[in-house]
């Protein structure tokens, strides 16, 4: 790839601003009648479902299965066994709470709504809200005693209230997972009760803790609730990381003899959100532990980094034959990369493009890419489009500068 002979004021700023090196690439056929674009077009570059992660050297963790991911950007800080399956015990109540909220939000249901308490909700054992049988109770209030308290009851309850049975409850589930992104997941009841057709993965349950956090925020704040009382009966959230000053607020633990402890973890630092999970472990103790020690180092060992907004200009491409010798090369959305800061220097922006781009250009077509690559690490690709339309050249214009371009070799 050759080097452009000048930088766009926004592209030189950037790096400036970072410390970061920019290239600009091109791909210029020469001495022909006429310039010929390079047959590499740049492609916009799709994120893969689960990222790789990045360098970590030498640290690791007790937990059978781990992930820790950069919400907003996606990136995979650490994995460990995290596209396993494994048994998800009560994290699975997840699933239930995911399809309870989109009825409420689209309106099926309310949180003032109340259902009955069947006698075999009222028997079923493991954690438990305390229902009493033959009574009714709130949506609102089984709700928390699904999250809060994690009771079996309460989701049972739940499933035959709003969908007949927990049979077809777990339907509903199975049917809703593929829809926001779950690959290898699969639910045979509502509790995570043991089951050897119940599991998930560290990869599926951020996924889906993260469209829990994004499609429901009015309904997020359950998983931050640290005690309910029902019953007269008081029960703690069992997340040792709500108890702790480090910004966590949701989202869920479990365990099972098959499972061991486990957790996920959303914990929220300024404008960073991240999302651990851990399974696999022999005590609460050291679930509470490990948890906490993998989100400090996360915290401590990366950081995001906003390269451009979303609108902003990145660089400017040569026209050819067009009225406007120039056009901007604009980013769609904001772009923002998750780093090991120690990596952060090494980080290297490219913007390519096939130069010059022949006249007409529409505003919005895509022109090329901007590359944020980092050792170790695989690179981070965007699409950039034009920023205005650009009308082609009459035919005197276009005779004069093929002229020009014919015995002075100028394109412009």
């Amino acid at each position: 790839m050759k080097a452009c002979r000048r930088h766009s004021r926004a592209a030189v700023a950037a790096a400036t601003l970072l410390a970061l090196p920019i290239a600009i690439g091109s791909g210029i056929a020469a001495q022909t009648n006429k310039p010929v674009v390079a047959t590499h077009p740049p492609a916009a570059a799709s994120k893969p479902a689960t990222p790789p992660p990045l360098p970590s050297a030498a640290f690791d963790t007790s937990a059978r299965y781990a992930l820790i991911t950069e919400a907003d950007t996606n990136t995979v800080l650490f994995a460990k066994n995290a596209e396993d399956r494994m048994a998800p015990a009560s994290m699975s109540k997840l699933m239930t709470a995911y399809v309870v909220f989109s009825m409420l939000k689209d309106g099926r249901i309310t949180l003032g709504d109340e259902l009955p308490v069947s006698d075999k909700a009222w028997k079923l054992g493991g954690s438990k809200m305390f229902v009493g049988v033959g009574g009714h109770i709130k949506i609102d209030d089984l709700i928390r005693g699904m999250i809060v308290q994690s009771g079996n009851d309460a989701c049972l309850v739940l499933a035959e209230g709003l969908a007949g049975s927990e049979n077809a409850f777990v339907d509903l589930m199975n049917q809703k997972a593929p829809e926001i992104g779950l690959k290898n997941s699969h639910f045979a009841n509502v509790t995570g009760l043991p089951d050897p057709n119940e599991w998930m993965t560290a990869q599926d349950l951020t996924t889906l803790g993260l469209r829990l956090i994004r499609d429901f925020p009015e309904y997020y704040h359950y998983f931050s609730e640290k005690d309910f009382n029902f019953n007269n009966i008081d029960q703690g959230n069992r997340n040792p990381l709500l108890y702790k000053d480090i910004g966590a607020d949701g989202l869920k633990t479990g365990h099972t003899d098959e499972s061991g402890y486990s957790l996920i973890g959303s914990v929220l630092r300024g404008d960073r959100r991240v999302i651990v999970v851990v399974s696999g472990l022999p005590s609460m103790k050291d679930r509470a532990s490990e948890s906490e020690r993998l989100v400090e180092w996360a915290f401590r060992e990366f950081n995001d980094y906003k390269l451009f907004n979303a609108g902003e200009k990145v660089d400017d491409a040569n026209v050819w034959l067009g009225e406007e010798s120039r056009v901007g090369l604009t980013i769609a959305d904001d772009l923002t990369v998750t780093l090991p800061r120690r990596s952060r220097r090494d980080m290297k922006v490219t913007v390519n493009y096939d130069d010059p781009i022949p006249a007409p250009i529409k505003k919005g077509d895509p022109i090329g890419k901007v590359t944020i690559a980092t050792p170790g690490a695989d690179p981070v690709e965007r699409p950039l489009y034009a920023a205005a339309d650009v009308r082609p050249i009459g035919t005197i214009g276009r005779m004069a500068t093929l002229a020009g371009y014919l015995i002075w070799g100028t394109r412009h």
